[in-house]
Order: C-alpha cells, then structure tokens, then sequence
C-alpha cells in the first residue's frame, strides 16, 4: 500500500473570467508580471503549454534567493484545467503535481490549485505558504478583487 503523502489544496474566488485567469497562468508575457510567492520578481518564464511540453520559471524572493521550478505540463484544458510536473533544482524532493483547476461561478471563476505527492509536512507547509503568496498576487495582477 502507498503511504498517504501531503498535499496543499487551495481555493480562491476571482472576479475574473476563466479566460483572464487562464491567460495569467499560461501566458509568458502575463506570468513574468506577477508570478512568485512574494512581491520579489519574476526574471523569466518559458513555457510550452501543451501536453507533455516544458516551463521553466525563475523568480528571485524578498530575501535575495532566486528558484527555478521546472516541470511538463500534464492535462492541459484551456480555460479549465492546467496540470504539471514541478521539480526544484537542487531540492531534495521528489517530482510533485500542480493542478490549477478553474469553475465559472456568478461574477467570476472559482480557481482552485492543488500541490500533491509533496514528501513531509515540512515541505506541505513550505509550499502552502508559496502558492497562497502566489494566489495573493493574482487578483492584484488581474486588478479585480478577489
């Protein structure tokens, strides 16, 4: 039997269509204003947003440390679901899976982003506190309310 590892789910209601969000989540152009977990830049993004295609991200935090996810992209589902791998260079964890998964609801979209197979709950509350950071920004980015 598989043991039961840790997961981060998180839900967010936008007052954005699934096609504005869908844009900010897969779009080079888009993703460089606003990705990461804190208010620190995004120095680029490269992204193949397609079934079995690469991305590549790098951003640098608040505390002048740089992180370069990678990872190929799962289930691609325009406007409804974007899955994919996520490997951090030099971390000691195995691959993991990001699912984006967006619902239309009255005035906007209720996106929904689950981290999976993440090792420990060290790890689970690390990446927690990334990705809300992350959906923080988006709103903002999007320059409606959430």
């Amino acid at each position: 039997m598989t043991p039961h590892l840790p997961s981060v789910t998180l839900v967010r209601r936008i007052k954005a269509t699934p096609a504005r969000i869908w844009a900010a989540i897969s779009q080079p152009d888009q993703m460089l204003l606003w990705w990461g977990p804190d208010a620190g830049p995004t120095l680029r993004v490269d992204c193949d947003v397609r079934p079995g295609g690469r991305f590549s991200v790098v951003f640098r935090v608040l505390s002048g440390q740089e992180y370069n996810p990678t990872g190929v992209y799962q289930t691609v589902v325009p406007e409804k679901t974007l899955a994919f791998t996520w490997d951090l260079p030099g971390a000691a964890e195995p691959q993991t899976l990001v699912t984006f998964q967006l619902e239309p609801f009255e005035g906007g979209t209720v996106l929904t982003l689950t981290h999976e197979r993440l090792p420990d709950e060290a790890s689970r509350s690390s990446h927690e506190g990334g990705w809300s950071g992350l959906l923080d920004k988006l709103p903002v980015f999007l320059g409606v309310q959430s």
